[in-house]
């Protein structure tokens, strides 16, 4: 049974790539799971945790994203998901590629992406290989980032270079020959 949660976010943004919003309501078991989740987590006892663990960059930022993954980890593995501990593999065979994503339940993967910007086209191509396309794993990936805003609330800690939620609107549809399985993007504010 889920615990009683703080609210992570007072709002959040979400975003529907291919009708993700239509396919991800067909899931109303998971798509509250994954509101729960983002909902649960507080941002500022993230940053305590991480603050007190002494770690920083070495400009003096508090290092938060490992802390704030494990914080996601421990709320979807309460829940039931498959992964954590490094993720789900994509691909059955041991010997094909060591692809994960972070979090599967019945047809709808997770991917949490508070990671340098870089791995977006990665992170999306781990949805589009889980498809009909190709695996037939998945029917949506649901895509969790953070916004502009929430990273220029904390400029103390080492969000800067993130994958933001403006980021992936713009460029996903750049992407759209490549990827094509339904995705609903959300993202984290506080």
């Amino acid at each position: 049974m889920p615990r009683q949660c703080r609210p992570f976010v007072h709002g959040r943004t979400d975003w529907s790539y291919r009708l993700a919003e239509q396919v991800i309501n067909g899931y109303q078991i998971e798509k509250r799971d994954i509101l729960d989740v983002c909902r649960c987590i507080d941002i500022n006892n993230v940053i305590d945790v991480a603050s007190k663990s002494g770690k920083r960059s070495k400009s003096g930022k508090i290092l938060v994203r490992s802390t704030l993954n494990k914080f996601f980890e421990d709320e979807f593995l309460r829940r039931g998901w498959k992964g954590g501990h490094g993720g789900v593999r994509v691909f059955d065979d041991e010997n094909g590629p060591d692809t994960k994503v972070d979090f599967v339940k019945n047809r709808v993967a997770v991917e949490v992406a508070f990671t340098h910007s870089d791995f977006l086209g990665n992170d999306l191509l781990k949805f589009q290989m889980m498809s009909y396309s190709h695996l037939n794993k998945i029917d949506v990936g649901v895509y969790v980032v953070m916004t502009n805003e929430l990273v220029r609330r904390h400029p103390d800690t080492n969000f800067e270079g993130s994958i933001s939620y403006d980021k992936v609107v713009r460029y996903l549809p750049e992407y759209r020959s490549a990827i094509q399985v339904p995705t609903y993007v959300i993202g984290l504010e506080d």
